[in-house]
C-alpha cells in the first residue's frame, strides 16, 4: 500500500529517502580511530542495535548490514538481524539490496565522462537535447542545475497521475511521460532560485545520456563503470527479479509488526531516478571511486564535489552528491529498503549502512541515522549533524 509521508523527505510515498547533506567547515584535525580497537567496535554495535531500537516497532528493525573502514587496513562488517523473516535467514555481506538514489551516482559518472568527452557541457541547456518531451522554460534551465537539483522542476513522484490503484509490481512506466506529468505541474520556482530535492531532475539526465549515446542509460552505467571497474554484484535491472541472495524489504504494519514489502515498486518507475541492485562490497569500492575521482577527470571531479547551500544548517547538495562534516556520498531508499554510502577522504574512513526498512521518522531517518551514529564513532572530531532535513518537501528512490 502507498502511504503519504510529510514533513522530512517524502510526499510521495512510492519511493524513499534520498538526503543532501551540506559541506562542513569545521577545521578540526581528524582523529585517528582504529578498528583494531575493541572498544571501537563495541561502540559501533551499540550504535546499530540503538537505531534498530528507535526505528523498531514491536522488535527491533528486522535487518541491519553494516561495513565500517578505517582507512588503516580495519574493517568492520556486521550482518544483525535477518535477511528473510520467513525463512529466518540471517543478513549477510552477500546479500543483494536495492540501492535506490544511490543509482544516481552511476548515473553522474557517465554524464561527466560524457563533459569529459565534449559531448556536452554542464551548463547546456536543457532546450539543446532532444529528449522526446518538451520542457518549459528549458532555455533557461542547465544540465548543472538539474544535478544539483536546482532546476525547481515538480517532483516526479508527487504527481497526481500516479496512485495506488496504478503502481504495482507489474506496472510498465516510461520515463518520458512520468516526465511529461510533472513538468505540466507549476514549478517550485524559476531555474536556480533554489534548492529542491526533485527526480524528475534525473529522468531527465538518464534520457539525455540516452540522446547523446543512443543508447539506453543502464547499458552505458555497464559498459562505462560496472565492467571497467568489476562490480560484478551491481546492476541496472530490467526487471523485478532479484539476484540470488537478496534481502527481503519490510515497513511497519499498523499493530507494530513486520509486513513484507520486497519487489511492490516497478523498476519501471525508479529508472535513472534509483533503479539499481548491489551488495555492501561493491558499494563500498565504488563510492571509494567516484568520491575520488577516478571515474571522469579533475575538472568535473571539481564540479561533482562543489556542494551548494541547500537553505538549511551547513546542509548542500553537488552534482549527485551529498556532503556533510567532511563525508561525501549518498542515501537512497524506497519501501523495505534504505542505504546509505559516505566516504571521509581526510581519513580514508567509509561507512555503509543498510537497513532493510525505509522509515523517515524520526529524522533524519533510519538509513540515515545509522550513517550519523557510525560517523560520530569513526569521525569524532567531525560529526555530522543532520538534526534538519535538506529538503522536507522531497523524496527519491
Amino acid at each position: 500500500m502507498i502511504v503519504s509521508r510529510r514533513g522530512t523527505e517524502f510526499l510521495f510515498p512510492v519511493l524513499a529517502i534520498t538526503l543532501a547533506f551540506g559541506m562542513a567547515r569545521a577545521r578540526a584535525e581528524p582523529a585517528t580511530v582504529q578498528l583494531t580497537d575493541p572498544g571501537v567496535q563495541h561502540a559501533l554495535e551499540q550504535a546499530v542495535e540503538r537505531v534498530r531500537r528507535e526505528y523498531g516497532g514491536k522488535t527491533p528493525v528486522p535487518g541491519v548490514l553494516v561495513g565500517v573502514w578505517d582507512g588503516k587496513g580495519g574493517e568492520w562488517v556486521q550482518g544483525f538481524g535477518a535477511a528473510d523473516l520467513s525463512a529466518n535467514r540471517p543478513m549477510t555481506r552477500a546479500d543483494h539490496f536495492r540501492i535506490g538514489s544511490n543509482t544516481k551516482t552511476f548515473v553522474i559518472s557517465v554524464l561527466l565522462q560524457l563533459v569529459d568527452e565534449g559531448k556536452l557541457s554542464l551548463d547546456d541547456p536543457v532546450s539543446r537535447f532532444d529528449i522526446g518531451v518538451a520542457i518549459p522554460n528549458g532555455e533557461h534551465i542547465t544540465v548543472r542545475e538539474l544535478c544539483q537539483m536546482r532546476s525547481g522542476l515538480f517532483e516526479a513522484y508527487d504527481v497526481p497521475e500516479l496512485n495506488a490503484s496504478n503502481v504495482k509490481p507489474d506496472s510498465i512506466f516510461d520515463p518520458h511521460t512520468l516526465i511529461k506529468w510533472a513538468v505540466q505541474q507549476k514549478p517550485y520556482f524559476p531555474p536556480n532560485a533554489g534548492y529542491h530535492y526533485s527526480n524528475t531532475n534525473y529522468l531527465i539526465l538518464g534520457l539525455i545520456i540516452e540522446a547523446l549515446t543512443e543508447d539506453t542509460v543502464g547499458h552505458q552505467i555497464n559498459q562505462r563503470l560496472l565492467a571497467p571497474y568489476q562490480l560484478t554484484e551491481t546492476s541496472y535491472p530490467e526487471t523485478m527479479a532479484m539476484p540470488a541472495t537478496w534481502a527481503h524489504g519490510y515497513e511497519l504494519a499498523e499493530g507494530g509488526e513486520w509486513k513484507d514489502v520486497s519487489n511492490t515498486i516497478p523498476v519501471s518507475l525508479m529508472g535513472a531516478a534509483g533503479e539499481m541492485v548491489s551488495t555492501l562490497d561493491d558499494m563500498a569500492r565504488w563510492v571509494r571511486l567516484w568520491v575520488g575521482g577516478k571515474t571522469n577527470g579533475p575538472a568535473t571531479q571539481r564540479a561533482r564535489l562543489e556542494c551548494e547551500p541547500t537553505g538549511i544548517g551547513d546542509l548542500g547538495f553537488g552534482l549527485g552528491v551529498g556532503c556533510v562534516s567532511g563525508w561525501y556520498g549518498y542515501t537512497g531508499g524506497l519501501p523495505g529498503y534504505n542505504t546509505a554510502n559516505y566516504y571521509f577522504p581526510a581519513t580514508g574512513a567509509l561507512v555503509v549502512a543498510w537497513v532493510t526498512l525505509q522509515k523517515d521518522d524520526p529524522k533524519p531517518g533510519v538509513a540515515n541515522a545509522l550513517f550519523v551514529e557510525l560517523a560520530r564513532v569513526m569521525t569524532p572530531n567531525s560529526p555530522p549533524n543532520l538534526t534538519a532535513s535538506p529538503h522536507p518537501e522531497a523524496k527519491s528512490p
